[in-house]
């Protein structure tokens, strides 16, 4: 199948200008590519997605594989995989005292965008500034930044949901039942925090960041994951609006904006 991607992308280049060539090449590539993903999916007994939650997957996957290639796709696929089987760990123990995903984990389109827009938008602005040596390396940090984030979150929340011992309301450090908004455990935080760092350490040995990043991706996540329970020891039971997709959305704009900033400090500073 990559090997027949291959032979047409080579063959769009040589009757397209290159620039464009090489964008529907790479668009006609992650069609192909997703498309069979799509279908392989589809067949399978346990289902990750929702029908609904497929379709925009494909989006995703197509719009990743387009700017960011195979690199920023490794990344977004590691991050669901892992995501959607941490989501699976207790699952009966879970259902059973009613602080389970809804619909046994499977992700629908909400979930989809929810944990991914933000990394959507920092790979569509590494695509936009492909050939700008400042810009660039910022929107693939942020972009790696933000599934770091997403990653140490859902870890940190289904691992203290599943094992955690003891749970605390990370606003006043009350004991509070496993599952409250704003719970934090001792175990839950360890998972998030070696989750966020097996997901950089993906980013950079695909080559989409640096040795150092890696650093800023780890702190960006576990800073923005306990803003995350702050929000919702405090704001999320108030606002029906607050909805928790919006909160990913906000946890992983959090987790790619501090890792851009950390990295930009650190320019300031060694220069």
């Amino acid at each position: 199948m990559l090997s027949l991607i291959s032979d047409f992308n080579a063959g769009v280049v040589t009757i397209l200008p290159q620039g464009i060539a090489i964008a529907l090449a790479k668009l006609t590539g992650g069609i192909a590519l997703n498309t069979v993903l799509l279908g392989l999916a589809w067949i399978l007994p346990k289902k990750l997605l929702t029908t609904s939650g497929y379709f925009n997957a494909w989006l995703l996957g197509v719009l990743i594989w387009t700017t960011l290639g195979w690199q920023g796709y490794l990344v977004v696929m590691f991050y669901f995989l892992v995501g959607s089987f941490v989501t699976k760990i207790g699952m009966a123990q879970k259902e059973a005292e009613g602080i389970a995903e809804k619909r046994s984990g499977a992700r629908g389109p909400e979930n989809v965008w929810g944990s991914a827009l933000i990394g959507a938008l920092c790979a569509m602005g590494a695509g936009i500034f492909s050939a700008n040596t400042f810009l660039h390396p910022l929107f693939l940090l942020g972009y790696v930044a933000s599934f770091s984030t997403k990653l140490s979150d859902t870890c940190a929340s289904e691992v203290g949901k599943a094992y955690g011992q003891r749970t605390f309301l990370i606003t006043t450090l009350q004991p509070v039942p496993r599952g409250t908004e704003g719970a934090v455990s001792l175990e839950g935080t360890l998972a998030g925090v070696v989750a966020s760092v097996v997901q950089a350490l993906v980013g950079f040995g695909v080559g989409l960041i640096n040795g150092l990043d890696v650093g800023w991706c780890i702190l960006a996540a576990f800073i923005a994951t306990n803003i995350e329970s702050v929000i919702g020891a405090t704001l999320q039971s108030k606002y029906d609006w607050l909805t928790n997709e919006l909160v990913n959305i906000i946890n992983t704009l959090i987790g790619a904006i501090a890792a851009i900033l950390f990295a930009l400090s650190w320019l300031s500073v060694s220069s």
